[in-house]
């Protein structure tokens, strides 16, 4: 029988398996191409409305505790108070603001920082505004400083209770559903003073977990009967990543070996919220227990470049889901750090997502392995920018809260959504608002299951870093006369839209994008 020569046919079998490699190489890579992260058209949404919210929707405000409230022994306190006396509010090249520094604080009076926006003599209007606004919720965090100003305190402090039942009975009064945060990035200065047996302080201190619940137990003790939802967490990868890897949030740090070095900060947040967690339910196994998660649309900065497209996608795994991954399932999986931990009691201890929302960033990759954030491309269409320079896209919103829906099957509440706008006549604000409750109206026509709705903020605030100038707030403040309020044009949109429970026809109609 005529055969082929020996070394034919085994090139020709090499040539078949390399033909073969090719095209699972192709397929694989033509699939990771179709998931990785596309630029979204700035698109508008149609129809004439109204739109209706479900009926019980929750619709307020959201305020944190060390941006309105008189200073506290804090570490941000200690952080802003360094920053104002050394003179330190630089700005870096990408316009960022250095470690170290809080913009515009050369010209910002000090009592400015011991007295924020004065909530502590202003709460009782403040309130009461909510109410005036159709508000039926409001959000807001509770001071751990306020309560245990001191180390070794078993008990909170007298003062502190007094203070925040007072807010409760206002709360109370206005028929405000509490939304209460525990920890929204401040913590209390004494937890920084000295270093643990293994040279940790602050948060990352042995012992920082159990002082957690100790405050966890005392607001649990004190107000958990008037308290039905509660966020144990703010952001914390945001407060990781600043405070650990950008170096502009408390303590400063820029760990060499990026997020691998983070990691075990992350930890200890998780362990957080799970002590946070089983003090809350063992009092109240009904109360619905969930953090405030930031999240943004990340996206190529280059939509040619696929590695961008691949950092992008990566960075959405990293920043939005590794966290709340570990709290579905225990185990945290370190995208970026080739890390994984499970975590005793962590897994499924949360009975909501709240998402914090406010746009768009661009991922831009930068050899070897690094990248960068841009904030917003002038060249982009439809694109708006905050004055903070964030981009603003509506458009992904529906999707993102489309997304969390069918990734962890819970209620959403949408925790924050809000713009920085100086402008007194605050058109940005009352197109952002109306928009982004059309997209969130959209989500919810699509299957996900979003409760309430949070606009940031109440009030013009400290907004960390950058310092008093961004203002966020319906409420004007006037740092200058006593932080008086002046209402913005702002409140009368968001006003109809949460007593109607729907975005009005005629106000769709002035807002919408043409």
């Amino acid at each position: 029988m005529h055969t082929l020569p020996g070394n034919d046919h085994s090139a020709a079998v090499n040539v078949l398996f390399s033909l073969a490699g090719l095209c699972a190489v192709v397929v694989v890579f033509a699939d990771l191409l179709s998931r990785l992260p596309q630029r979204r058209r700035i698109t508008a949404f149609g129809g004439n409305g109204p739109f209706a919210f479900p009926p019980g929707f929750f619709w307020g405000a959201a305020t944190s505790d060390h941006q309105i409230e008189r200073a506290q022994n804090d570490d941000w306190t200690a952080f802003e108070r360094r920053a104002h006396r050394e003179g330190k509010q630089d700005r870096r090249a990408d316009g960022n603001v250095s470690p170290g520094h809080i913009a515009g604080f050369g010209s910002v009076p000090a009592e400015w920082i011991d007295r924020k926006t004065d909530f502590d003599a202003h709460y009782a209007s403040d309130l009461a505004a909510c109410k005036a606004m159709g508000h039926n919720a409001h959000r807001f965090s509770i001071s751990w400083a306020r309560l245990f100003p001191r180390p070794g305190m078993s008990e909170a402090d007298p003062a502190g209770v007094a203070f925040y039942a007072a807010i409760f009975d206002e709360l109370d009064n206005n028929g405000l559903q509490p939304f209460v945060t525990l920890f929204h990035f401040a913590s209390p200065q004494w937890l920084w003073e000295a270093p643990d047996a293994a040279g940790k302080r602050g948060l990352e201190r042995e012992d920082a977990v159990d002082a957690f619940a100790v405050f966890t137990r005392a607001v649990v003790k004190n107000f958990g009967p008037r308290i039905k939802y509660w966020c144990t967490l703010n952001e914390p990868m945001v407060w990781a990543y600043l405070g650990y890897l950008d170096g502009v949030f408390p303590p400063g740090e820029k760990r060499p070996g990026g997020p691998k070095d983070v990691f075990d900060v992350v930890v200890q947040l998780l362990r957080m919220h799970a002590v946070a967690w089983q003090e809350i339910k063992s009092v109240d196994g009904t109360a619905q227990v969930g953090i405030a998660h930031h999240i943004r649309h990340f996206i190529p900065w280059r939509k040619w470049w696929p590695l961008d497209g691949l950092t992008a996608l990566l960075v959405d795994q990293a920043f939005m889901l590794d966290f709340t991954d570990a709290i579905d399932t225990g185990t945290l999986s370190g995208t970026l750090t080739g890390r994984s931990l499970s975590i005793p009691g962590l897994a499924g201890t949360a009975d909501y997502i709240g998402l914090n929302y406010y746009g768009r960033f661009y991922v831009k990759a930068e050899l070897p392995g690094k990248f960068s954030i841009i904030k917003h491309d002038e060249n982009e269409p439809g694109e708006e920018k905050n004055d903070l320079g964030w981009a603003i896209d509506e458009t992904s919103f529906t999707p993102e809260l489309v997304r969390f829906h069918r990734r962890y099957r819970k209620p959403l509440y949408i925790l924050e959504n809000g713009i920085a706008d100086n402008h007194d006549d605050d058109v940005r604000r009352q197109g952002f608002i109306v928009r982004h409750a059309r997209a969130m109206w959209q989500a919810i026509e699509e299957g996900a299951d979003v409760r309430g709705f949070f606009f940031w903020s109440l009030l013009d605030n400290f907004e960390w870093s950058e310092g008093f100038d961004p203002r966020f707030g319906l409420l004007k403040v006037d740092y200058k006369n006593g932080g008086a309020r002046t209402p913005r044009p702002s409140v009368e949109v968001y006003r109809q839209i949460a007593s109607a429970n729907a975005i009005p026809v005629s106000l769709w109609a002035r807002h919408r994008r043409r």
